[in-house]
């Protein structure tokens, strides 16, 4: 790992809050509001995962979105999207749906399976105030459209935003510049590092075994499974490493997540994500009066 001279260290790191949501679904929520400001612009993340039916069977019925993004990567398992807006899907395992909800759109996700696991998460990514009332739009991303590459240490990446090692994630957003990369570490020491811009907020997620982020002066922070990195701004990238898991554990699974922070006032009242008071009351007004898409 040569071309990273100022690798950024870790901030600190998060535990998720267990929760749940839509019709009962439980989920552990990763990024939650208090650090809206500090990982902008990036509003949530939710991780999902069980085999118990009745931890997701009830799904996600119609609900409201207006002004921002919802990016839903699946691991494992089926989920059907149906919204206002005339559009329809299905999510499977490796897929990615990516949803604007713009000024505004009721959708539902709802479970297209009645046994074995689910698996996945679900990240907000906030709109610049200029394309908050834009027009709703949706992509469903198969997992055969997003771009794979395997560095020489064997580290298997899926790039679902951005860019990495010369390779174009299956989407990109101008005023955001996310970053979207989900990485599988082939055995313990095995490293990928990857440029960042230093205006980048970012952080990573392991969700299999354990994942040493290698900082300033080479020293490791390890972040176990389950746990979420927020990484300090100072430096040009990020250098990881999976670290020594217990016997038999699944090989290091983590998202690496980044973007550009639009520095603009979040206000927020549950599916609605505002700049301010006076247009958070609109859109519940305008989601009353049946007025979004």
């Amino acid at each position: 790992m040569t071309s990273i001279s100022q690798p950024r260290g870790v901030e600190r790191l998060v535990i998720g809050q267990p929760t749940s949501d839509g019709a009962g679904v439980k989920l552990t929520r990763v990024l939650t509001q208090d650090l809206q400001r500090r990982l902008d612009p990036f509003l949530m993340l939710d991780n999902f995962a069980t085999d118990d039916p009745k931890d997701y069977g009830a799904g996600f019925p119609d609900h409201p979105h207006r002004g921002f993004e919802t990016v839903t990567y699946m691991i494992a398992g089926r989920m059907r999207h149906r919204d206002s807006a005339g559009h329809e899907g299905l999510l499977q395992n490796g897929g990615v749906q990516w949803m604007t909800a713009g000024r505004g759109v009721i959708h539902s996700e709802m479970p297209e399976q009645e046994e074995s696991r689910m698996e996945g998460f679900q990240l907000w990514l906030n709109l610049p105030g200029k394309t908050k009332m834009r027009d709703p739009w949706y992509r469903d991303i198969q997992s055969h459209d997003i771009p794979e590459l395997t560095t020489p240490e064997g580290v298997q990446v899926r790039v679902i935003a951005g860019h990495s090692h010369d390779t174009p994630g299956a989407m990109q957003r101008e005023d955001t510049e996310p970053l979207y990369l989900d990485l599988l570490f082939p055995a313990t020491g095995a490293a990928f590092e990857q440029a960042l811009p230093a205006t980048h907020n970012a952080f990573v997620y392991v969700y299999r075994g354990a994942l040493d982020v290698v900082g300033p002066g080479g020293q490791a922070t390890t972040v176990p499974r389950q746990r979420m990195a927020v990484l300090a701004n100072a430096g040009d990238g990020v250098q990881l490493r999976a670290a020594p898991a217990a016997p038999g554990a699944e090989p290091t699974r983590a998202l690496l997540i980044a973007g550009r922070p639009l520095r603009e006032p979040i206000a927020q009242y549950g599916p609605f994500v505002m700049n301010t008071r006076d247009e958070l009351i609109q859109a519940v007004e305008d989601f009353q009066a049946g007025r979004l898409a």
